[in-house]
């Protein structure tokens, strides 16, 4: 085929002129499926002929194929046969993608990787043992970008086999005895370079390492002595120090830059093997052996690593953020184990008050999310893969493990805690710090007998009056710490009474977002812990309608637990409001759905479930349901149905059930259309999901469904299915 005129039809897709692209785009799909086209656009990729668009445009067309018809499909009788790209072709993708990765600019590199990993996936070993000879080869060269290139291969395939169980990844092993000893005597000639791309190659090297063993050790391959070697090195570069040249850079963007992430991947290796097998007690049983030798080998030398980085933290020396929570996630591994804790012990109580102290109060920076953008602010403090990288959150629950673990630490702690509280000197972001942990510590402080008879001294003393506050942040934090403390029944009637009514006041009057939504949190807490409904049925129906306009405003996924509660234990109550709150709801779920931002998917799904909720609880109440149905039947079940949203499916079909129980309206026989225009497209998967609602059509109005021709034959088709 010419490179030629496929590189101009590639340029053709990229064209701003909606008619040439289009033009392009179906010259193309006429050609893609002849022999010879695939290996035609990779020639393009590597051609030095070609502008950077065309190769891109045509990297990602080729992912594209590669991803669709790589592997031979079987062929069903009476369809047409299904194309996969030619044996001839893969053959010669086979031959040319290492090469291509190795010589490719980073761009294209990445996308071509995505490829190299789905062919490894299919034809590895089987078709295509020469992979391995070919990186090999590469790795030798004395070009870093080359070598870069193969080492982006190497970690394909190793990848590839992350997940898989010993017995499985044999092929891996034997290509690793060549692979592995090349790469490690790569890492040691590299440790001692810190320049750039020294520090990119050593980065990919940890970073398969860590593949390699972060799911499964494999011993045969990796001996105690050749693991010693390995350890050796990486405790090196996690205690070496960081150039500083990084310092010039923009605090935000320092985490990106090669240095940090060879630290980072270095304290990935350390927490991960520690965690997984060296920690005899906690592994699993092939393991047993091996964790005693890591624990006594390794524990305490890299133990200090990682306290040497906590000082530098301590002593505002910058350690990027993610190499600070695998640090601390160390030391809580750590803790567990008396030879650690032996290390440990002396300096306990200042890595809480110097390191996890100033972590867990209110920051500069949180202030000034929390004054530009509170929207932004709330979706940071409420993200819960945040959660899974935050040093914050590594604090907090190191704080409470070394609580829970080590449990004469609890009361210098304590002291410590309401010494910051009670001391004039205090601003209000070390009492924010000091609420945080105290409310951090409320699982460890309630089983005490000692604190947990002064819990109501407590939240009176220190956290009732920051309700008052006038900074946000602690009146935010006040209502997360009486959330944290609420399944402790209040001794004083009259202290719960004045939790409630400072809560609802909050939720109702406060002028800051994050402030509202922790108010109801807490008030959520409350109602389900302690015996204050008569204290809040009053204010209900302003309650529900704030909550329904934190909501709308917020769009976090806390927010529809807190009105699914208040439904449920306030149903005559809310009657009133029932449509009022479904037409929130419904707009609500509207605008998360047409929004293309991934995170909202499950905030949507729980307002469908709060719908669900609502529908479900008045389902008897025929004057309800009337005016809910409308409201739910064309926006929540039209919409996923007609457009095919396959994640709302089950909650969709739910919601239907719930209307059809008692009598079926002509809005819904339209639904029961819809399921089965529903079903022969791409529901298949949820007959079972379906079945109720079909067994309410056919049984709660059998006239309606007889009367229909199109409706029986209907329900045939989808049973004979």
């Amino acid at each position: 085929m010419d490179t030629r005129k496929i590189a101009d039809l590639l340029r053709g897709t990229v064209n701003p002129n909606h008619i040439e692209r289009q033009q392009a785009e179906e010259q193309l799909a006429q050609i893609h499926k002849i022999i010879g086209f695939a290996p035609t656009l990779l020639q393009v990729i590597m051609s030095q002929e070609f502008d950077m668009p065309v190769k891109q445009s045509g990297v990602v067309y080729l992912k594209n194929m590669v991803n669709g018809s790589w592997e031979d499909k079987e062929t069903e009788t009476g369809k047409p046969i299904p194309f996969s790209i030619h044996e001839q072709d893969r053959a010669m993708i086979r031959d040319a993608i290492i090469d291509a990765i190795v010589h490719s600019p980073e761009l294209i590199r990445n996308v071509l990787a995505v490829i190299l990993n789905h062919i490894i996936k299919n034809d590895f070993p089987g078709r295509w043992t020469g992979i391995v000879d070919k990186i090999n080869v590469f790795l030798q060269s004395s070009d870093p970008q080359i070598i870069s290139g193969a080492l982006l291969c190497f970690h394909s395939l190793v990848k590839v086999y992350e997940y898989k169980k010993d017995k499985e990844r044999a092929p891996l092993l034997e290509a690793l005895n060549l692979l592995l000893p090349q790469v490690y005597g790569l890492l040691i000639n590299l440790s001692a370079d810190t320049s750039d791309m020294s520090l990119v190659v050593q980065k990919q090297i940890l970073k398969t390492f860590y593949t390699l063993v972060q799911h499964s050790l494999p011993m045969q391959l990796l001996t105690k002595e050749k693991f010693t070697d390995w350890m050796g090195v990486v405790r090196n570069i996690a205690d070496r120090g960081v150039p500083e040249s990084t310092l010039a850079i923009d605090e935000e963007e320092r985490p990106e830059c090669a240095a940090w992430k060879c630290r980072k991947w270095a304290l990935h290796i350390l927490t991960r093997t520690f965690e997984r097998y060296g920690s005899p007690g906690s592994v699993t049983q092939e393991y047993d052996e091996f964790a005693g030798f890591y624990l006594n080998t390794f524990a305490i030398g890299f133990l200090e690593v990682v306290v040497r980085i906590l000082d530098a933290s301590r002593q505002k020396v910058y350690v990027s953020p993610r190499v600070l929570q695998l640090s601390l996630t160390y030391v809580g591994q750590s803790i567990k184990h008396a030879v650690c804790w032996k290390l440990l012990k002396p300096h306990i109580q200042m890595v809480i008050q110097n390191i996890l102290f100033p972590l867990l109060c209110f920051t500069r920076q949180d202030a000034e999310l929390w004054e530009s953008d509170p929207h932004e602010y709330v979706r940071v403090k409420f993200d819960i893969f945040e959660d899974f990288v935050s040093p914050v959150t590594a604090a907090r629950e190191l704080l409470i493990s070394i609580c829970k673990t080590r449990k004469d630490q609890l009361q210098p702690t304590m002291a410590f805690l309401v010494q910051v509280l009670t001391s004039k000197e205090a601003d209000a972001s070390q009492k924010d710090g000091a609420l945080h942990m105290v409310g951090a510590l409320s699982e460890v402080l309630v089983k005490k007998k000692l604190y947990r008879s002064q819990m109501d001294s407590l939240l009176a003393q220190y956290v009732l009056p920051e309700y008052q506050s006038p900074h946000g942040h602690l009146r935010a934090r006040a209502c997360w710490v009486m959330h944290h403390f609420c399944e402790v029944k209040f001794k004083d009637p009259e202290l719960l009474k004045q939790a409630v009514q400072a809560t609802v006041h909050t939720l109702l009057f406060d002028r800051d977002l994050p402030v509202k939504i922790e108010a109801s949190i807490a008030l959520q807490a409350l109602i389900g812990s302690q015996d204050c409904n008569e204290l809040i049925r009053p204010k209900i129906g302003e309650i529900t309608l704030q909550l329904l306009e934190v909501l709308r405003e917020s769009e976090n996924d806390d927010m529809t637990n807190v009105i699914q509660r208040i439904i449920l234990e306030f149903q005559e109550e809310v009657a009133p409001l029932a449509v009022q709150i479904c037409q929130h709801l419904v707009e609500t779920f509207g605008r998360l759905v047409s929004s293309e931002e991934e995170d909202k998917a499950l905030t949507a799904m729980s307002l469908l479930n709060s719908i669900g909720t609502l529908v479900s609880l008045f389902e008897d109440e025929a004057n309800i349901i009337d005016k809910l149905e409308p409201v739910a039947w064309p926006f929540v079940i039209g919409l996923i149905l007609m457009e095919a949203k396959l994640e709302f499916y089950e909650e969709a079909l739910s919601l239907v059930e719930d209307l059809t129980s008692s009598r079926i309206s002509e809005n819904m026989w339209k639904a029961y259309e819809l399921i089965y225009q529903t079903f022969q497209r791409d529901a298949f998967d949820y007959f079972n999901e379906m079945m109720p609602a079909l067994h309410n059509y056919v049984t709660v109005d059998t006239d309606g469904f007889l009367s229909n021709s199109a409706r029986v034959l209907a329900a045939f088709e989808m049973a004979k299915a």
